[in-house]
């Protein structure tokens, strides 16, 4: 496997233990559709959180955050559209994203709760 999908499936393991540490439940990750791909869905509460995972080795060139742009979004948006239709689900929902920076033990997490919205 190709070592950029190795870190992506490693900041991903990251954000899913932080968030669950933060007590949100997991549902899904990697969820795919022609859309595009929600990296993790969680539950918090009565919330579904669609959650883009992000990671940069370093901050020199903007964080992991900023890497959301608004062409990403529109495919999230349009993913979790589908991901509720094909479940039929009709509760509350939110985006979230998850930026990761750094390597190996050195790692920030910078988790923004509601980082956009549908309308």
């Amino acid at each position: 496997m190709a070592l950029h999908l190795l870190t992506g499936q490693h900041a991903e393991e990251q954000a899913r233990a932080h968030l669950e540490q933060q007590g949100l439940r997991l549902l899904e990750r990697n969820y795919r559709c022609k859309q595009g791909e929600i990296d993790l869905i969680m539950r918090d509460g009565e919330a579904l959180v669609f959650i883009e995972v992000r990671f940069r080795k370093s901050a020199t060139f903007g964080s992991a955050i900023e890497t959301v742009t608004a062409q990403k979004q529109h495919k999230l948006l349009a993913a979790a559209r589908h991901y509720l239709q094909a479940h039929h689900a009709s509760v509350p929902c939110r985006f979230d994203v998850v930026g990761i920076t750094g390597q190996a033990s050195n790692t920030q997490i910078e988790w923004i709760k509601d980082a956009f919205r549908s309308d």
